[in-house]
Protein backbone atom coordinates (compact mmCIF):
# COMPACT_ATOMS: atom_id res chain seq x y z
CA UNK A 1 0.00 0.00 0.00
CA UNK A 2 1.58 3.24 -1.21
CA UNK A 3 1.53 6.28 1.61
CA UNK A 4 -0.69 8.61 -0.66
CA UNK A 5 -0.50 12.62 0.55
CA UNK A 6 -3.43 13.33 2.69
CA UNK A 7 -7.07 15.12 -0.17
CA UNK A 8 -6.96 18.65 0.32
CA UNK A 9 -9.41 19.03 -1.82
CA UNK A 10 -12.24 18.21 -3.96
CA UNK A 11 -14.46 19.58 -6.75
CA UNK A 12 -18.19 18.14 -7.01
CA UNK A 13 -19.79 18.92 -10.46
CA UNK A 14 -23.41 18.74 -9.91
CA UNK A 15 -24.66 19.53 -6.91
CA UNK A 16 -27.89 17.82 -6.18
CA UNK A 17 -28.97 15.48 -3.62
CA UNK A 18 -25.97 13.25 -3.65
CA UNK A 19 -23.52 16.57 -4.39
CA UNK A 20 -24.63 18.18 -1.33
CA UNK A 21 -24.35 15.37 0.82
CA UNK A 22 -21.03 14.30 -0.08
CA UNK A 23 -19.94 18.13 0.12
CA UNK A 24 -21.29 18.26 3.25
CA UNK A 25 -20.03 15.36 4.78
CA UNK A 26 -16.45 16.32 3.17
CA UNK A 27 -16.32 19.71 4.23
CA UNK A 28 -16.96 18.39 8.04
CA UNK A 29 -13.61 16.86 7.85
CA UNK A 30 -11.73 19.68 6.83
CA UNK A 31 -11.15 19.45 3.26
CA UNK A 32 -12.04 22.24 0.69
CA UNK A 33 -14.75 21.76 -1.28
CA UNK A 34 -15.75 23.58 -4.58
CA UNK A 35 -19.25 22.84 -6.67
CA UNK A 36 -20.44 23.75 -9.83
CA UNK A 37 -23.76 23.14 -11.38
CA UNK A 38 -25.61 24.15 -13.62
CA UNK A 39 -28.33 25.47 -11.72
CA UNK A 40 -25.72 28.27 -10.39
CA UNK A 41 -26.47 30.36 -13.81
CA UNK A 42 -30.13 30.03 -13.58
CA UNK A 43 -32.10 33.58 -12.02
CA UNK A 44 -34.63 30.70 -10.53
CA UNK A 45 -32.43 28.90 -9.11
CA UNK A 46 -29.40 30.38 -7.82
CA UNK A 47 -30.43 31.85 -4.40
CA UNK A 48 -31.64 28.10 -3.57
CA UNK A 49 -28.12 27.07 -4.87
CA UNK A 50 -26.16 29.34 -3.49
CA UNK A 51 -28.08 28.74 0.20
CA UNK A 52 -27.85 24.76 0.13
CA UNK A 53 -24.02 25.37 -0.83
CA UNK A 54 -23.35 28.04 2.25
CA UNK A 55 -25.60 25.29 4.78
CA UNK A 56 -22.88 22.58 3.49
CA UNK A 57 -19.51 24.89 3.99
CA UNK A 58 -19.07 24.58 -0.08
CA UNK A 59 -17.63 26.84 -2.27
CA UNK A 60 -19.53 27.38 -5.21
CA UNK A 61 -18.16 28.20 -8.80
CA UNK A 62 -19.49 29.23 -12.04
CA UNK A 63 -16.37 28.32 -14.28
CA UNK A 64 -16.02 24.76 -14.09
CA UNK A 65 -11.97 25.34 -14.81
CA UNK A 66 -11.54 27.02 -11.71
CA UNK A 67 -13.70 24.53 -9.82
CA UNK A 68 -11.75 21.72 -10.65
CA UNK A 69 -8.07 23.63 -10.45
CA UNK A 70 -6.17 21.74 -7.51
CA UNK A 71 -8.30 19.42 -6.70
CA UNK A 72 -6.84 15.58 -6.12
CA UNK A 73 -10.52 13.94 -7.29
CA UNK A 74 -13.46 15.53 -9.27
CA UNK A 75 -16.69 13.84 -8.55
CA UNK A 76 -19.00 13.20 -11.10
CA UNK A 77 -22.73 13.61 -10.27
CA UNK A 78 -24.87 14.90 -12.36
CA UNK A 79 -27.83 13.20 -14.56
CA UNK A 80 -27.81 10.20 -16.79
CA UNK A 81 -27.92 12.20 -19.63
CA UNK A 82 -25.46 14.78 -18.80
CA UNK A 83 -22.46 12.68 -18.04
CA UNK A 84 -20.87 11.80 -21.16
CA UNK A 85 -21.26 15.65 -21.96
CA UNK A 86 -19.83 16.44 -18.34
CA UNK A 87 -16.61 14.14 -19.18
CA UNK A 88 -16.03 15.62 -22.16
CA UNK A 89 -16.02 19.56 -21.34
CA UNK A 90 -14.01 18.20 -17.71
CA UNK A 91 -11.22 16.04 -19.93
CA UNK A 92 -9.25 19.27 -21.59
CA UNK A 93 -9.27 20.62 -17.94
CA UNK A 94 -7.61 17.92 -15.97
CA UNK A 95 -4.14 18.27 -14.46
CA UNK A 96 -2.10 15.05 -14.47
CA UNK A 97 -2.94 12.49 -12.37
CA UNK A 98 -6.64 14.41 -11.14
CA UNK A 99 -8.85 11.69 -9.96
CA UNK A 100 -11.99 11.58 -12.32
CA UNK A 101 -14.74 9.60 -10.31
CA UNK A 102 -17.48 8.96 -12.04
CA UNK A 103 -20.54 7.98 -9.87
CA UNK A 104 -22.89 8.67 -12.48
CA UNK A 105 -25.96 5.60 -13.48
CA UNK A 106 -25.06 4.92 -16.51
CA UNK A 107 -24.25 2.14 -18.88
CA UNK A 108 -21.49 0.29 -19.37
CA UNK A 109 -20.71 1.73 -22.65
CA UNK A 110 -21.54 5.33 -21.37
CA UNK A 111 -18.98 4.93 -18.98
CA UNK A 112 -16.13 3.71 -21.24
CA UNK A 113 -16.87 6.78 -23.71
CA UNK A 114 -16.57 9.04 -20.92
CA UNK A 115 -13.10 6.99 -19.77
CA UNK A 116 -11.81 7.65 -23.33
CA UNK A 117 -12.19 11.49 -23.44
CA UNK A 118 -10.68 11.82 -19.57
CA UNK A 119 -7.61 9.58 -20.18
CA UNK A 120 -6.79 10.68 -23.93
CA UNK A 121 -5.93 13.82 -21.69
CA UNK A 122 -4.10 13.86 -18.22
CA UNK A 123 -6.81 12.23 -15.53
CA UNK A 124 -7.45 9.14 -14.36
CA UNK A 125 -10.79 7.96 -15.11
CA UNK A 126 -11.82 6.30 -12.25
CA UNK A 127 -15.85 4.33 -12.57
CA UNK A 128 -17.83 4.63 -9.46
CA UNK A 129 -21.64 2.33 -9.15
CA UNK A 130 -22.88 3.69 -5.85
CA UNK A 131 -25.15 0.28 -4.85
CA UNK A 132 -27.26 1.93 -2.14
CA UNK A 133 -29.43 4.93 -1.47
CA UNK A 134 -27.11 8.05 -0.78
CA UNK A 135 -29.03 9.93 1.74
CA UNK A 136 -29.48 6.38 4.21
CA UNK A 137 -25.63 5.98 3.75
CA UNK A 138 -24.22 9.30 3.28
CA UNK A 139 -20.68 9.45 2.72
CA UNK A 140 -20.26 6.06 3.50
CA UNK A 141 -22.58 4.18 0.79
CA UNK A 142 -21.20 1.54 -0.34
CA UNK A 143 -19.03 2.22 -4.01
CA UNK A 144 -17.62 -0.44 -6.50
CA UNK A 145 -14.74 1.09 -8.77
CA UNK A 146 -13.47 -0.10 -11.85
CA UNK A 147 -10.35 0.87 -14.27
CA UNK A 148 -6.73 0.70 -13.80
CA UNK A 149 -6.58 3.33 -11.69
CA UNK A 150 -9.41 1.76 -9.09
CA UNK A 151 -7.09 0.47 -6.49
CA UNK A 152 -5.24 3.51 -6.12
CA UNK A 153 -8.43 5.47 -6.25
CA UNK A 154 -9.89 3.18 -3.58
CA UNK A 155 -6.83 3.50 -0.92
CA UNK A 156 -6.87 7.69 -1.63
CA UNK A 157 -11.09 7.87 -1.14
CA UNK A 158 -11.07 4.97 1.99
CA UNK A 159 -8.79 7.65 3.32
CA UNK A 160 -11.24 10.05 3.61
CA UNK A 161 -13.95 7.96 4.95
CA UNK A 162 -16.01 6.81 1.88
CA UNK A 163 -16.72 2.69 1.27
CA UNK A 164 -15.53 2.02 -1.70
CA UNK A 165 -13.96 -1.36 -3.32
CA UNK A 166 -11.87 -1.90 -6.26
CA UNK A 167 -13.99 -4.31 -7.72
CA UNK A 168 -11.90 -4.67 -11.33
CA UNK A 169 -9.50 -2.61 -13.34
CA UNK A 170 -11.65 -2.78 -16.42
CA UNK A 171 -14.11 -0.36 -16.99
CA UNK A 172 -17.79 -1.34 -17.29
CA UNK A 173 -17.99 -4.46 -14.89
CA UNK A 174 -19.24 -2.13 -11.32
CA UNK A 175 -21.63 -0.22 -13.82
CA UNK A 176 -22.85 -3.77 -15.26
CA UNK A 177 -23.60 -4.53 -11.65
CA UNK A 178 -25.28 -1.32 -10.78
CA UNK A 179 -27.18 -1.72 -14.28
CA UNK A 180 -28.34 -5.06 -13.71
CA UNK A 181 -29.09 -4.38 -9.92
CA UNK A 182 -31.48 -1.71 -11.22
CA UNK A 183 -33.50 -3.97 -13.29
CA UNK A 184 -34.29 -5.43 -9.67
CA UNK A 185 -34.63 -2.81 -7.45
CA UNK A 186 -36.10 0.01 -9.70
CA UNK A 187 -38.38 -2.95 -10.99
CA UNK A 188 -39.52 -3.47 -7.46
CA UNK A 189 -40.35 0.25 -7.09
CA UNK A 190 -42.60 0.13 -9.79
CA UNK A 191 -44.34 -3.07 -9.28
CA UNK A 192 -45.41 -1.80 -5.88
CA UNK A 193 -46.58 1.03 -7.26
CA UNK A 194 -48.28 -0.40 -10.10
CA UNK A 195 -49.66 -2.72 -7.02
CA UNK A 196 -51.12 -0.56 -4.45
CA UNK A 197 -52.40 2.04 -6.18
CA UNK A 198 -54.99 -0.13 -8.55
CA UNK A 199 -55.10 -2.15 -5.41
CA UNK A 200 -56.34 1.36 -3.26
CA UNK A 201 -59.15 2.31 -5.47
CA UNK A 202 -60.36 -1.05 -5.38
CA UNK A 203 -60.75 -1.12 -1.65
CA UNK A 204 -58.11 -4.11 -1.47
CA UNK A 205 -55.31 -2.53 -0.42
CA UNK A 206 -55.11 -4.43 3.07
CA UNK A 207 -55.74 -7.98 1.49
CA UNK A 208 -53.18 -7.58 -0.69
CA UNK A 209 -50.63 -6.50 1.88
CA UNK A 210 -51.79 -9.13 4.28
CA UNK A 211 -50.59 -11.30 1.76
CA UNK A 212 -47.61 -10.21 0.42
CA UNK A 213 -46.29 -9.99 3.99
CA UNK A 214 -47.54 -13.52 4.71
CA UNK A 215 -44.97 -14.23 1.66
CA UNK A 216 -42.25 -12.66 2.01
CA UNK A 217 -42.71 -11.85 5.96
CA UNK A 218 -39.19 -10.61 6.36
CA UNK A 219 -39.60 -7.34 3.79
CA UNK A 220 -41.87 -5.14 6.02
CA UNK A 221 -44.76 -4.83 3.86
CA UNK A 222 -47.54 -4.18 6.47
CA UNK A 223 -44.65 -1.32 8.12
CA UNK A 224 -42.56 1.32 6.45
CA UNK A 225 -42.00 -0.75 2.69
CA UNK A 226 -44.49 0.59 0.75
CA UNK A 227 -44.00 4.11 1.57
CA UNK A 228 -40.62 3.97 1.20
CA UNK A 229 -40.39 2.27 -2.17
CA UNK A 230 -43.18 4.80 -3.75
CA UNK A 231 -41.85 7.76 -2.21
CA UNK A 232 -38.52 7.20 -3.84
CA UNK A 233 -40.83 6.82 -7.23
CA UNK A 234 -42.57 10.21 -6.08
CA UNK A 235 -39.21 11.85 -5.27
CA UNK A 236 -36.91 10.57 -7.94
CA UNK A 237 -39.10 9.19 -11.27
CA UNK A 238 -37.91 11.21 -13.20
CA UNK A 239 -33.58 10.59 -12.60
CA UNK A 240 -34.60 6.87 -12.10
CA UNK A 241 -36.26 6.98 -15.74
CA UNK A 242 -33.14 8.20 -17.47
CA UNK A 243 -30.77 5.78 -15.56
CA UNK A 244 -33.65 2.72 -17.08
CA UNK A 245 -32.70 4.00 -20.35
CA UNK A 246 -29.13 3.82 -19.67
CA UNK A 247 -30.13 -0.05 -18.38
CA UNK A 248 -32.19 -0.72 -21.16
CA UNK A 249 -29.32 -0.09 -23.18
CA UNK A 250 -26.56 -2.28 -21.31
CA UNK A 251 -29.26 -5.18 -21.57
CA UNK A 252 -29.79 -4.84 -25.31
CA UNK A 253 -26.19 -4.62 -26.13
CA UNK A 254 -25.44 -7.97 -24.52
CA UNK A 255 -28.11 -9.38 -26.86
CA UNK A 256 -31.15 -9.03 -24.20
CA UNK A 257 -34.55 -7.79 -24.81
CA UNK A 258 -35.23 -5.05 -22.02
CA UNK A 259 -38.44 -5.51 -22.00
CA UNK A 260 -38.79 -4.84 -18.01
CA UNK A 261 -36.43 -1.89 -17.62
CA UNK A 262 -38.46 -0.32 -20.99
CA UNK A 263 -41.16 -0.89 -18.75
CA UNK A 264 -40.15 0.05 -15.62
CA UNK A 265 -39.29 3.13 -17.27
CA UNK A 266 -42.63 4.47 -18.11
CA UNK A 267 -44.08 3.09 -14.60
CA UNK A 268 -41.02 5.26 -12.62
CA UNK A 269 -41.64 8.15 -15.47
CA UNK A 270 -45.56 8.25 -15.32
CA UNK A 271 -45.87 8.48 -11.61
CA UNK A 272 -44.12 11.91 -11.59
CA UNK A 273 -45.88 13.11 -14.99
CA UNK A 274 -49.33 12.48 -13.00
CA UNK A 275 -48.36 13.91 -10.27
CA UNK A 276 -47.23 17.12 -11.77
CA UNK A 277 -50.77 16.83 -14.03
CA UNK A 278 -52.64 17.13 -10.81
CA UNK A 279 -50.30 19.83 -9.17
CA UNK A 280 -49.06 17.09 -6.61
CA UNK A 281 -45.69 18.54 -5.09
CA UNK A 282 -43.37 16.17 -2.95
CA UNK A 283 -42.25 17.47 -0.04
CA UNK A 284 -38.87 15.89 1.49
CA UNK A 285 -39.13 17.30 5.30
CA UNK A 286 -42.97 15.63 6.31
CA UNK A 287 -44.01 11.79 6.50
CA UNK A 288 -45.15 10.44 3.66
CA UNK A 289 -47.88 8.27 2.48
CA UNK A 290 -48.95 6.44 -0.03
CA UNK A 291 -52.30 6.16 0.74
CA UNK A 292 -53.05 10.22 -0.10
CA UNK A 293 -50.68 10.24 -2.57
CA UNK A 294 -53.27 7.38 -4.59
CA UNK A 295 -56.36 9.21 -3.21
CA UNK A 296 -54.89 12.51 -4.81
CA UNK A 297 -54.13 11.02 -7.99
CA UNK A 298 -57.88 10.04 -8.06
CA UNK A 299 -59.39 13.55 -6.65
CA UNK A 300 -57.20 15.45 -8.69
CA UNK A 301 -57.10 18.00 -6.13
CA UNK A 302 -53.73 20.29 -5.03
CA UNK A 303 -51.96 17.94 -2.53
CA UNK A 304 -48.61 18.12 -1.26
CA UNK A 305 -46.88 14.73 -1.04
CA UNK A 306 -43.34 13.99 1.42
CA UNK A 307 -41.08 11.52 2.59
CA UNK A 308 -41.13 9.40 6.24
Amino acid sequence: MRNWPPIQRIAIIGFGEVGAIFGSDLAKQGIEVSAFDILLASRRHRQEMLSKARSCRVKTEVDLSECVRGAEVVISAVTASSALEVAKKVSPLLERGQIFLDINSVSPETKRSAAHYVQRNQGHFVEAAVMDPVPRHRLKVPILLGGSFAAEASERLRSIGMKVTALSDRIGIASAVKMCRSVMIKGLEALTVECLLAARQYGAEDAVLESLAATYPSMGWKEHLPDYLISRVAEHGRRRAAEMREVAEAVKRVGIEPTMALAIRRRQAGLVVEMAKKKIRFEATKPFSWRSLADALVRGAPHRSSRK
